[in-house]
């Protein structure tokens, strides 16, 4: 497995979106940055982060046979293996808000970002970049729901040992992914999914408020919401918010 380690890169994705398409990568290629000065989130939105305080990885990995209508079970796996190397080290009250950011203590303190290169029908790699606060403490104000490891759980955090607790914990979930156990995977990701079947306030993309229950993650990926008259409405990234 190969590791990369730079001091500043404009994104993590990016630089090994652009390794990939000129050289033929060994799996789980690593890419880890102490400074990211363009990160990438969800749907073009920005990732900030305190320069040598916070974990900032890329990773690469190919595939043998992905289905591309299979696209949701990769994210459940990058989800949960993250999910459970924090519940490891004890941070508490850790929930998955779909599609992929981590909370912990209903703050986020973890996003994801999955950006698939496809082969007809078939994913042939994705480059999984991960985003964790760890040890830093002060967040800008118009960051009111960032938090970081320390902030929840006060004591000093190992950039490397965490590292390579999230990419062993990613190979397992996602060897689960390509052995077709994606009946395991969802089970797994809906359990500890945020604010599932607990009545909810969403807003939708036209500002409309409504109340509403989560229920699931349709066969494309996107959240299924149970509203008053009890239809099922299902929602693409950006076209609800919870409140």
């Amino acid at each position: 497995m190969k590791r990369i380690k730079l001091s500043a890169i404009d994104s993590t994705n990016s630089f090994l979106k652009e390794m990939a398409s000129n050289s033929v990568l060994e799996n789980y290629t690593i890419v880890v940055t102490d400074s990211q000065v363009n990160g990438r989130g969800q749907q073009g939105s920005i990732w900030v982060s305190e320069p040598y305080k916070n974990l900032i990885f890329s990773v690469f990995v190919r595939f043998s046979d992905l289905d591309i209508s299979k696209r949701r079970y990769l994210n459940f796996a990058v989800s949960l293996a993250i999910y459970q190397v924090l519940t490891g080290l004890e941070i508490p009250k850790v929930t998955i808000k779909w599609p992929n950011d981590i909370l912990a203590v209903n703050k986020k303190i973890c996003g994801v970002l999955v950006e698939n290169s496809l082969k007809g029908a078939k994913i042939a790699s994705s480059v999984i970049g991960i985003g964790l606060n760890v040890n830093q403490t002060d967040f800008p104000a118009y960051l009111e729901k960032a938090s970081s490891l320390k902030l929840i759980r006060p004591k000093p955090y190992n950039l490397e040992e965490i590292l390579d607790l999230l990419v062993a914990k990613l190979k397992e979930k996602i060897a689960i992914l390509e052995s077709d156990n994606f009946e395991t995977l969802e089970k797994d990701y809906l359990q500890v999914l945020h604010k599932k079947n607990i009545p909810t306030m969403f807003k939708d993309s036209k500002n409309a408020l409504f109340m509403g229950v989560i229920r699931g993650i349709s066969i494309d990926g996107k959240l299924q919401v149970e509203v008053e008259d009890e239809t099922i409405l299902e929602f693409g990234i950006k076209e609800i918010s919870l409140l």
